[in-house]
């Protein structure tokens, strides 16, 4: 069973990540992958970019008990997180979920569980750069009601970094 998480301010290839999550693993019968993006915002408001901040270390041991959790309710093979941090211009990918395992079912569950767990527990903070000025995004309910689902309480009021990570 192999997991890998990185942070990183580099770009990644999808493909390769993909190819190097299933080398070697002729168990393997299906492959699911989330790439996130910067995008406009769902108000159709412009982004000019956007910077994310983390806690080194404290992100990368909550990401791990994130997979921890996926592979105790899901039969996973692999699993690879990546998510870049610092200065992100709009379309750059910010983040790939993939895991590997036999059946596409408990992949699609999986990758979905992870990027819930993610997007709500995960130490990272977003900064938008907008025509009107930079802001931090604030965390969104319709997120907390996504890991909800899977029978996880989240109050995540986090928005702006405390002040010792910035």
């Amino acid at each position: 069973m192999s997991s890998s998480i990185s942070i990183q301010t580099e770009d990644f290839d999808v493909s390769a990540e993909i190819a190097r999550l299933r080398a070697g693993d002729a168990r393997v019968g299906a492959v699911c992958c989330f790439v996130g993006t910067v995008r406009e915002r769902s108000s159709g408001a412009s982004v000019r970019g956007m910077e994310l901040e983390h806690y080194p270390g404290m992100t990368e041991k909550s990401i791990a008990a994130m997979i921890d959790e996926a592979r105790r309710r899901f039969d996973l093979y692999g699993v690879r997180v990546i998510h870049r941090v610092g200065p992100l211009a709009p379309e750059d990918q910010i983040v790939l979920v993939a895991v590997t395992g036999s059946h596409r079912g408990e992949t699609f569950r999986a990758c979905e569980f992870l990027m819930d767990y993610l997007k709500t527990q995960a130490p990272f903070w977003k900064k938008e750069q907008t025509p009107e000025g930079a802001h931090w995004v604030d965390a969104r309910e319709s997120d907390d009601a996504a890991l909800a689902r899977w029978g996880i309480a989240a109050g995540n009021a986090m928005s702006a970094p405390p002040a010792a990570a910035v």
